[in-house]
């Protein structure tokens, strides 16, 4: 890819980052749960604005996945169930300026089928 267009592409979304990020946040009871998506991995962490802490984190590194389809599904089962155990079950979604398609939507489909309501 050129460089000036994947310049462009990450400024792209670095805007839709920020525009998302000034109207959601997240709390104790509700946390925002952010998403980041590289070419390898995919990486979740359950945020508390207000304190500016990480409840919970997951990376598809750590249950030997891939940033695909699959590995973001079984990501979402996984962090499902670690936001269970914290007594989570309603959370805000941060899809970090991607766009809910393909892998994060795989994931955020997966939160949905184990009872996370978003």
């Amino acid at each position: 890819m050129n460089a000036k267009v994947l310049k462009n592409k990450v400024a792209s979304r670095l805007k839709r980052k920020r525009r998302i990020r000034a109207k959601i946040s997240g709390c104790a009871t509700l946390p925002r749960v952010s998403v980041f998506r590289s070419n390898r991995y995919i990486s979740v962490q359950a945020v508390n604005d207000i304190t500016a802490t990480t409840i919970t984190a997951l990376n598809s590194k750590d249950i030997n996945q891939k940033a695909n389809k699959e590995g973001a599904t079984a990501l979402g089962e996984a962090f499902a169930a670690k936001l269970k155990a914290a007594n989570i079950s309603e959370i805000v979604f941060d899809r970090n300026g991607y766009q809910y398609h393909g892998v994060i939507a795989a994931f955020g489909d997966a939160l949905r089928a184990n009872e996370i309501k978003f």
